[in-house]
């Protein structure tokens, strides 16, 4: 409980995965991938149920090793490509409130967000209490201004690709953020009736870049090896 209100940690992990094989249990400097949300979730002293939604009898094994709930796998049709996280997080807060059990606010942590921190759920958590928001979404500044990028026709010709009005020093251009996919928090009723995370009263938490990556590819647990060993050295060094 934080703030008088309750919370769960809904971490999804189905099993199939395609740029990666079993990502989200891949090794990542020594533990699985999905070991690093579940210890975030856990330093953070937010919630009153850590529970991990998946359809692998191999990763609720590692989840619950790393001190997650596993208390039901996700049903088949929520296990495909095509399956959303939006009808993952009504099964599992449908599964809890059908067992007598009702929470204020839910907190999407994705495992291939492995340098989300426990601070970072806090603080989203608070921005929450700040803005009596109804939702917060992680963001971070996007790697480049949406008017230095644009769709190519088949001869590739570059012809009107940028707009001359926009040809600016870099310093000069407006600056734009994305979704990180990190941590998406809501209120479980405001949710359950809209399945929208970016309605009336939603509000952004902004992370840095170098806790941004997001795991598809191999070149993402490259990089996120790199940006971890740096975090421990900063962390030694205090």
């Amino acid at each position: 409980m934080y703030n008088h209100k309750t919370f769960i940690a809904i971490i999804p992990a189905r099993g199939g995965s395609k740029g990666i094989k079993n990502k989200n249990i891949v090794p990542l400097k020594g533990k699985p991938l999905i070991a690093y949300a579940i210890e975030a979730a856990r330093e953070s002293g937010i919630f009153d149920d850590i529970i991990v939604s998946t359809d692998s009898e191999k990763i609720a094994k590692v989840a619950i090793e790393y001190g997650a709930k596993v208390p039901f796998l996700r049903p088949a049709e929520l296990s495909t490509d095509t399956a959303s996280s939006i009808d993952v997080i009504v099964h599992t807060l449908n599964y809890f409130i059908e067992n007598g059990t009702c929470f204020d606010y839910f907190v999407l942590l994705q495992p291939t967000s492995p340098l989300r921190t426990s601070e970072d759920i806090v603080n989203a958590v608070r921005l929450v209490f700040e803005r009596d928001a109804n939702s917060v979404v992680s963001v971070c500044e996007a790697e480049h201004t949406s008017f230095l990028t644009n769709i190519l026709p088949d001869d590739l010709s570059l012809s009107h690709f940028i707009k001359k009005d926009m040809i600016k020093p870099r310093q000069e251009l407006p600056k734009y953020y994305r979704v990180n996919g990190a941590i998406y928090l809501a209120k479980v009723d405001y949710f359950l009736e809209n399945r929208d995370f970016y309605g009336e009263k939603s509000f952004a938490y902004i992370m840095p870049r170098e806790r941004s990556v997001d795991i598809d590819e191999v070149i993402d647990l490259k990089l996120a090896e790199v940006l971890l060993e740096e975090l421990y050295e900063n962390k030694g060094d205090k």
